[in-house]
């Protein structure tokens, strides 16, 4: 059972990496509004693949919440039923949540398959979570951040879904885009929870508090990141500028913030590397930690001089992810010894 639930907490982790991922991907090619409702994409369990499976046919078995675009407008069917030869308009209701009614077959796609990742990951999670109580006698935290993990899944669901009715509205992709770097780091400490001791020097509390402030300014970074993407969603929404010409405009002070900041980042982790490596060890976590701001570093680098090359902005968010997923282990790591004077 035990080592069961080592294995499914392993691969939620890795599958809410891969919704980070893909819910990037999304943002990126602009497909948030692929599957118009929720859960369903078009009232459909597998989404339309052309234009003309949305338009009203005669003759032709409608389930109930079935969606078709009428006149550039979504209308969903009340009820199940065969239509006729001629539309009937009580059978149908007009979609209301928002006016988003385009088809684009790549969106739609893309957006299916970041739900389909995300539905995977949250049953990945109940299972681990099934699993863990294998562990309530010995560590009861382990069970607790379990339940504690798969009730945020859910609500990360209703909050997918809250972004799709409010048509894409960025403070909400912002809040969704949050959750699941918390739930990252508290899939970590699952992780290290269940593991034994691994780091075999002891550091002192001064240093620990450098390791933790790498960690503060780590997050602090990530948060100016997701507001400078904020402001591109709303010049992309509000404006004729698309993605390529976005550094047309005068980038807010937040984005000269974020660009600098990141060299504040990596200072403060060549210091902590200087010291462990006197230790005599160093953890894999941290060589995880310096990879990551290295490739954070280049593709920022790559999306402000090269206008956002293909998948620069979701594997920067990724390298983001994994980077803050690494310093949550590192931090649990090192707590986990004796004490010792570096």
């Amino acid at each position: 059972m035990k080592n069961r639930f080592k294995l499914f907490s392993k691969i939620s982790l890795i599958l809410i990496f891969l919704v980070i991922l893909a819910g990037s991907t999304v943002r990126m090619t602009g497909s948030g509004m692929g599957c118009p409702d929720w859960p369903k994409c078009f009232g459909y369990l597998i989404p339309p693949t052309n234009r003309a499976q949305l338009d009203w046919k005669q003759n032709y078995s409608y389930k109930k919440g079935q969606i078709i675009i009428k006149n550039n407008k979504l209308y969903s069917s009340k009820n199940k039923f065969k239509s006729g030869s001629s539309y009937n308009k009580l059978n149908w209701k007009l979609y209301t949540k928002h006016n988003y009614s385009l088809f684009n077959p790549y969106h739609t796609w893309i957006e299916y398959i970041n739900r389909l990742i995300g539905a995977l990951s949250g049953l990945s999670v109940l299972i681990m979570t099934l699993f863990s109580f294998s562990y309530l006698k010995e560590k009861k935290l382990i069970p607790f951040f379990s339940i504690l993990v798969l009730f945020l899944m859910g609500f990360q669901a209703w909050l997918g879904k809250l972004v799709v009715d409010s048509n894409l509205m960025t403070i909400k992709i912002t809040t969704h885009l949050t959750l699941a770097f918390i739930l990252v780091i508290l899939m970590i400490i699952i992780i290290q929870f269940s593991q034994k001791k691994l780091y075999n020097h002891d550091l002192s509390k001064k240093f620990k508090l450098i390791i933790l402030l790498g960690f503060i300014v780590t997050v602090s970074q990530i948060f100016m990141g997701t507001q400078v993407r904020e402001h591109i969603d709303n010049i992309l929404k509000y404006s004729n500028i698309d993605l390529l010409n976005i550094w047309d405009e005068t980038p807010p002070i937040i984005f000269y913030i974020h660009r600098s900041f990141s060299i504040l980042v990596l200072l403060i982790h060549f210091y902590i590397g200087y010291v462990l490596f006197k230790s005599g060890e160093i953890p894999i976590a941290f060589k995880i930690i310096m990879l990551m701001i290295g490739l954070e570093i280049l593709t920022g680098i790559l999306m402000y001089y090269f206008d956002f090359p293909l998948f620069s902005q979701p594997l920067h968010l990724l390298f983001a992810t994994i980077l803050l997923a690494a310093q949550t282990y590192l931090i649990m790591e090192i707590n986990t010894t004796k004490k010792n004077d570096i």
